[in-house]
């Protein structure tokens, strides 16, 4: 089962349902190999990422997305997306503001399956699933 929670301020794009973030996690994990797995998504305003970001991982930056790990019981992650930092990105490279909220959502389900962006070729494959998932997202009715 994957959950969803919106404890941001900020509230929700338009057009981005439960349902979307859903699907678009269901997607990322089949992918990656770990279809049918449970998740937690959390939807958190910057300052409440950040804090997080330093505690967890000493570093009190703002981000864009956290995951964590949680083994292979069920649910296998949590997944905490910074609202704000998706509204702010989208703004600044005139992108839509639904699909940065999924991307964020696909990257760090993409994460949980063992994908990582810290070293260049790392970086290019996990790319290349993003855009795979989210092509096969966009091919998804909408609900």
């Amino acid at each position: 089962m994957i959950e969803v929670a919106w404890a941001s301020r900020r509230a929700r794009p338009r057009g981005l349902s439960d349902a979307r973030v859903r699907r678009a996690a269901e997607l990322a994990l089949a992918h990656g190999g770990r279809a049918g797995a449970g998740l937690s998504i959390v939807f958190v305003d910057d300052a409440e990422l950040a804090t997080m970001h330093g505690e967890w991982l000493d570093d009190p930056t703002r981000t864009d997305v956290i995951t964590f790990d949680l083994g292979d019981g069920d649910p296998v992650g949590e997944l905490y997306v910074s609202t704000e930092r998706a509204r702010d990105v989208a703004a600044r490279r005139e992108l839509d503001l639904v699909r940065e909220h999924l991307l964020y959502v696909v990257h760090g389900a993409l994460h949980l399956c063992g994908h990582d962006d810290h070293e260049p070729r790392e970086r290019a494959r996990m790319r290349r699933a993003e855009l795979a998932v989210l092509a096969r997202l966009e091919r998804t009715p909408r609900k």
